[in-house]
């Protein structure tokens, strides 16, 4: 048993851009938050997989740091059906590296600044990106793709 498209549309409309999902429970819907807050994308050197954290495989170089992406349509854009995607709407950029070296093939949209957070949507990136001192790692817009299917 799947999600109907337009559930996947509106769960993931109400998780990256905080919009109600009308209708649902009572004439109110499911409501999003009051403050909407931030998901923070993290970048791994290996496949978290579905019962990891936003620590497993993170990576550790000096300098680095998750980065705060507003739930909002500034953060976020949420398209599709069958399947529905959100993606970053704006350039996403970790921290500098500042010491040491990564390659990075995974990241994680989670939400907690540090520790080990939940891991709400993992994906593999379009192609390995290597980080060594002086390096930013930072992903175009669009790079960071979240499905629901």
């Amino acid at each position: 048993m799947s999600l109907s498209n337009t559930s996947e549309a509106n769960l993931m409309a109400l998780l990256f851009v905080n919009t109600n999902w009308a209708n649902l429970g009572d004439a109110t819907g499911l409501r999003g938050s009051t403050t909407a807050g931030s998901f923070y994308v993290s970048g791994h050197t290996a496949d978290p997989g579905e019962t990891g954290s936003q620590t497993t495989s993170e990576t550790s170089y000096t300098g680095y740091a998750r980065a705060a992406v507003a739930r909002s349509g500034a953060g976020w854009t949420v398209s599709g059906t069958a399947p529905t995607q959100a993606a970053n709407a704006a350039a996403v950029s970790l921290g500098a590296c500042t010491a040491g070296s990564a390659t990075l093939t995974h990241f994680v949209v989670g939400r907690d600044a540090a520790a080990a957070g939940e891991a709400i949507f993992i994906g593999a990136l379009t192609s390995s990106l290597a980080v060594s001192s002086g390096i930013t790692p930072s992903f175009a817009i669009g790079a960071l793709v979240c499905t629901a299917d």
